[in-house]
């Protein structure tokens, strides 16, 4: 061990700190211009292979072996750089050959060969898939740095604009059905990029809509709504219709 004494950092010098950044990606590259993605869920870590933009020669057999192979070796990397226990699912690109799946299958036996935590995998099967265990010593980078998005409730996805706006359309037909709301303006908070869409592609729809129940609406934008949030109101009490 010796005192590291150069003036550039030394995460920079040894390119530690593009490493440490790829841990907090989902989508890794490897050599020959592939990438793997890797999924952490609830039940098991899913990664997929995919070729990206590998130029095929002539022999598109050894381009996805080598493809493969590289990827082989990402995973066993990012297994160990990650922390990552439990149950793996790796989709490797679908290879027709037998024995390139087997030795696809002993690469990865040897890679994980000296991982500290114990590991056992099954062989590739027809599908392309392997299925592996590794040893679940601490939590996995992405739960220890971070936590379920509160926007999104931790799925990483939000409904459409489009459909806030039949969802927006169906409550106004509701309320506008309603007797007791006949003479009642009625206004509709939502979110700014949800407006955007009303104001645009289905400005003619809320235009047959005033026009059906004889009602005129009114439509305000609310920075602090949720995406997914909207409120049908009282234009002049406010109240919740």
């Amino acid at each position: 061990m010796t005192l590291y004494k150069q003036n550039l950092p030394i995460f920079e010098a040894y390119k530690i700190k593009e490493q440490l950044n790829q841990v907090f990606q989902r989508k890794v590259p490897i050599a020959g211009g592939g990438y793997i993605c890797v999924d952490e869920t609830e039940a098991l870590i899913a990664i997929d292979v995919n070729s990206g933009r590998s130029k095929a020669g002539n022999d598109q057999a050894e381009l996805i072996f080598k493809t493969n192979c590289a990827a082989a070796e990402e995973v066993a990397r990012q297994l160990r750089l990650r922390n990552i226990g439990g149950l793996v699912v790796i989709d490797f690109i679908d290879m027709k050959s037998m024995r390139d799946r087997d030795e696809i299958y002993k690469l990865m036996k040897k890679l994980t060969k000296n991982d500290r935590a114990k590991t056992r995998m099954l062989p590739i099967s027809r599908l392309g898939l392997m299925e592996m265990t590794r040893q679940r010593e601490h939590e996995s980078i992405q739960d220890a740095v971070y936590v379920p998005c509160t926007y999104c409730c931790g799925t990483g996805l939000l409904k459409s604009a489009e459909t806030m706006s039949v969802e927006i359309q169906r409550r106004l037909a509701t309320v506008l059905k309603s007797k007791g709301y006949r003479d009642v303006p009625v206004r509709v908070l939502m979110h700014p990029a949800v407006l955007q869409r009303l104001k645009t592609e289905d400005a003619g729809l809320l235009a047959e809509l005033e026009a059906e129940y004889k009602h005129e609406l009114s439509f305000r934008a609310a920075d602090n709504l949720h995406y997914e949030e909207f409120h049908v109101v009282n234009a002049e009490t406010g109240a919740e219709l």
